[in-house]
């Protein structure tokens, strides 16, 4: 994990020499899940010490395109879809490894173009699951689906918000689990005048069929800069599992989020 913080902000310093013209008003735009901005995340996140004996391993690149679409002029509707690519070993005792996709999560958030008289941002949609694991340890084997929800306040170079969400399944093999699980993501970013963006977030899960938590802190470093005519963000940090369950993650992790940023398709 440390020698990732030194690649993460070599990387950065090398960077640096091309970031003058990074647009900080891209960064604080990014800190909210749904502003007026195309974007494609490509996000790296590496656990170690997985499953009951600690033994695993587990490496998932979520590639996660943002798209936001003018519906008239007081209206976005904005896309978000997670897809997982995983690789795995050794989560339990026998288990072996396993490449490929995870399970699929679309979302549809419907958001005003401009925040209420107090400065509330929020959006809110349904939430569709997928089942596009490509194997079973990969993926529920489930249909699901449930409501989502956004809402926040950028205030300054703050924005503190959450997302949330919930997933039913609704068909699928009878020979796997139901799904019964709400997501929470509380955020707290500053943004710079030099698009430097610091987060602190969890991306919590409670399963209800199991009982279970599992709470992943994050503590996120971003830059926003352009090569080019093109403008990217680079994101990376550790995060700690204050709670998993006893086929999960314990401990430390790490992030390293490549996003690249596009005009939006509603201006």
């Amino acid at each position: 994990m440390y020698r990732n913080f030194a690649v993460f902000f070599a990387l950065i310093l090398a960077l640096s020499s091309v970031s003058a013209r990074a647009d900080s008003d891209l960064a604080k735009q990014l800190s909210n899940p749904v502003s007026d901005l195309i974007s494609v995340p490509f996000q790296s996140n590496w656990d170690n010490r997985v499953g009951p004996l600690e033994a695993g391993r587990k490496y998932t690149l979520n590639i996660q395109p943002v798209i936001p679409v003018s519906i008239n002029d007081n209206w976005n509707l904005i896309s978000r879809t997670i897809l997982p690519v995983m690789n795995q070993e050794d989560i339990f005792p026998g288990s072996g490894d396993q490449t490929g996709l995870g399970d699929t999560t679309q979302s549809l958030f419907f958001s005003p173009k401009k925040p209420t008289a107090g400065g509330i941002i929020w959006g809110a949609g349904p939430i569709l699951l997928v089942p596009t694991g490509t194997e079973p340890l990969l993926g529920t084997e489930k249909w699901g689906t449930g409501p989502t929800g956004v809402v926040l306040k950028q205030t300054g170079p703050w924005t503190i918000g959450a997302l949330a969400n919930h997933i039913w399944s609704f068909a699928g093999s009878d020979n796997r689990a139901d799904v019964n699980s709400t997501f929470l993501q509380p955020f707290l970013a500053y943004n710079t005048p030099n698009a430097w963006t610091f987060t602190l977030q969890t991306e919590s899960t409670y399963d209800w069929e199991a009982e279970q938590w599992n709470v992943p802190v994050h503590f996120l470093i971003a830059k926003v800069f352009k090569v080019g005519k093109q403008t990217y963000q680079i994101q990376a940090g550790p995060r700690y599992y204050a709670e998993s369950p006893e086929n999960g993650s314990q401990d430390w992790g790490f992030r390293l989020n490549w996003v690249m940023l596009f005009p939006s398709a509603s201006k």
